[in-house]
């Protein structure tokens, strides 16, 4: 442990497990790291923004506080797989807007995991 880590609090030093993976977070620490995610993803759409792996400079710049605010209350991987995930959700949102503009029939789908019989 290096001389940080003895100045480190509980709360800080449980972040950084977080961070790296190394524990799972509770309910109230993925409820934070959603509020986070979200209000980043909503500078990001005032930026008009899609990709922030694409244009990290821009958006570093522009969302620069919401941008640690996430990084800080997210687990690494999930900030990575939230970033990508908004691509492939505005993305899909796009071209079933360009279908429904052809002509193409929305179909309901459900799905239940029940037993068949």
């Amino acid at each position: 442990m290096g001389i940080l880590g003895l100045f480190q609090s509980e709360s800080d030093k449980r972040a950084s497990e977080i961070r790296a993976g190394a524990v799972v977070p509770t309910r109230a620490e993925r409820k934070r790291c959603w509020e986070a995610r979200d209000s980043y993803f909503a500078c990001l759409d005032a930026s008009s923004i899609v990709d922030p792996l694409k244009d990290e400079k821009k958006a570093a710049k522009a969302c620069a506080h919401e941008s640690t605010q996430f990084e800080r209350d997210c687990a690494t991987q999930w900030v990575t797989y939230f970033k990508k995930w908004r691509v492939q959700d505005i993305q899909k949102k796009a071209r079933l807007k360009e279908l429904e503009a052809q002509g193409a029939n929305k179909l309901d789908v459900e799905t239940d995991f029940t037993a068949r019989k």
